[in-house]
């Protein structure tokens, strides 16, 4: 009979604590996002860069060239330049490539990493129903395509996902930031 009832309040605690971590947006951060997405004026920097993990990436994690605590599956962008920037319907980035290209590259190509300036198509945005944005739209860099997927969390995390007509895709981990305004002299 005692185990029965360990049993119970064991299970009966599982629960509460799973809905427990459940967490909830303050107003002013679910605010913030909303006047972030309406502007449509904010910069996106990753802490992470998740590649597709393929043999070629298990071969390089072998070889020793990552940073410590990177994996074939995760690789920390601490240190490096990295951004994507929403300007109106004006796009900009220029974020680092970990992963096998599917088309061979330029003679003494210099496009390692994902960089395009320019015009948005199809931007489109969707409110759920915690309080998330999704971001989807198309950007062209000089001889890629590229499929964008942003989720911006009220806490101003985000998780964007990147399929490219040439690479494997590749998925990063970051923080946005409203863009700072230029001041004009």
């Amino acid at each position: 009979m005692k185990l029965i009832n360990y049993s119970l309040v064991f299970i009966a605690l599982t629960f509460i604590s799973c809905g427990a971590s459940k967490t909830t947006a303050t107003a002013a951060e679910i605010e913030a996002l909303n006047i972030l997405i309406k502007n449509k004026q904010f910069t996106i920097e990753s802490d992470w860069a998740y590649p597709q993990v393929t043999n070629a990436m298990q071969q390089v994690l072998n070889s020793g060239l990552l940073q410590p605590g990177s994996s074939a599956g995760s690789i920390s962008l601490v240190g490096n330049t990295n951004f994507l920037t929403v300007s109106g319907d004006s796009i900009s980035s220029y974020l680092p490539y970990f992963g096998e290209r599917q088309m061979q590259v330029d003679y003494g190509g210099t496009d390692s990493g994902i960089q395009f300036s320019g015009l948005m198509k199809d931007y489109k945005t969707v409110k759920n129903k915690d309080q998330s944005f999704d971001i989807t739209f198309n950007a062209k860099s000089n001889n890629e395509n590229f499929n964008v997927y942003i989720k911006i969390y009220p806490s101003l995390n985000t998780d964007m996902t990147l399929n490219s007509s040439s690479r494997f895709p590749i998925r990063y981990s970051g923080v946005a930031k409203p863009k700072e305004k230029q001041i004009s002299k």
